[in-house]
């Protein structure tokens, strides 16, 4: 599994998921090493509320600093940073963030598609993507605009998903580098460093 990775920097990796993939991102969170040497970024589905408590549920599982991203902030190695609710997160081409609420994408936003191809053109072959369980397809063109870029692209297993439909979808639009277990998903983070 981390050969391919040893052949490459990463500096970005982005995880994008919805119903079901909050459940295997919790699992993964406990087991990431403190010395990853580039920046998470996780979409996921969630609706706008005034009670979100993504970053208070995620931040006490892992030893990096978990926190939503900012309009115009330097994206830092070593750090999670969550997509806001109810906006598509950008990433810019001198790797800082920009939020934007224009129209839903897919039903959703902020939306996967959105952040991997910003992200595809802004890190290109230093970009690797990780598809979670959700029921739609949101995710699926933006993984398809990273892999033209070079990007390492990774999946779920769709039988291991609570809602097969978006890593599913991957898996038959274009080929896939890694295909994992939730339990294989730590391990898989941590061999890109």
């Amino acid at each position: 599994m981390a050969q391919d990775n040893l052949e490459r920097e990463i500096k970005l990796l982005v995880i994008g998921g919805s119903a079901g993939s909050l459940r295997v991102l919790v699992g993964a969170l406990p087991h990431l090493r403190q010395a990853i040497k580039f920046a998470i970024v996780v979409v996921l589905h969630r609706k706008n509320t005034r009670e979100d408590l993504l970053t208070e549920v995620l931040a006490p599982k892992t030893v990096l600093l978990v926190k939503e991203a900012d309009e115009k902030e330097e994206i830092l190695p070593g750090v999670i940073y969550l997509a806001p609710a109810d906006y598509h997160l950008l990433i810019e081409t001198d790797h800082t963030f920009s939020l934007d609420a224009s129209e839903k994408i897919n039903f959703s936003r902020p939306s996967i598609d959105t952040t991997i191809e910003t992200a595809a053109y802004a890190y290109r072959d230093t970009l690797a993507c990780l598809l979670l369980s959700g029921a739609n397809t949101d995710g699926v063109a933006g993984m398809k605009i990273a892999k033209s870029q070079n990007a390492l692209i990774a999946i779920q297993a769709p039988e291991s998903a609570e809602m097969p439909t978006m890593p599913y979808g991957a898996s038959i639009s274009m080929v896939i580098d890694h295909v994992l277990e939730p339990g294989e998903m730590a391990e898989f983070i941590n061999n890109l460093s």
